[in-house]
């Protein structure tokens, strides 16, 4: 069985199976003691990316009611 690029296996979320493996891997790669301060960084990460994406969505809507805001008077 040949597998394309727009094949959906190709794109499947791993199963259990898969995860024990990639989680041994993680432990082997870091050590148990590197992936608390790990998890901390990923943490901080997506926090900071969520708090930029809720910023640049409020300017955005800043910007478009402000523009209706100068329509409306004129």
């Amino acid at each position: 069985m040949f597998l394309h690029f727009n094949s959906p296996l190709l794109l499947s979320m791993p199963g259990g199976t898969e995860w024990i493996l990639i989680i041994l891997a993680v432990l082997i790669l870091f050590g148990g003691r590197k992936i608390p301060e790990f998890m901390r960084g990923l943490g901080r990460g997506i926090r900071e990316f969520n708090d930029a994406k809720t910023n640049v969505k409020k300017e955005i809507e800043e910007g478009m009611n402000e523009k209706e805001s100068t329509a409306a008077k004129q």
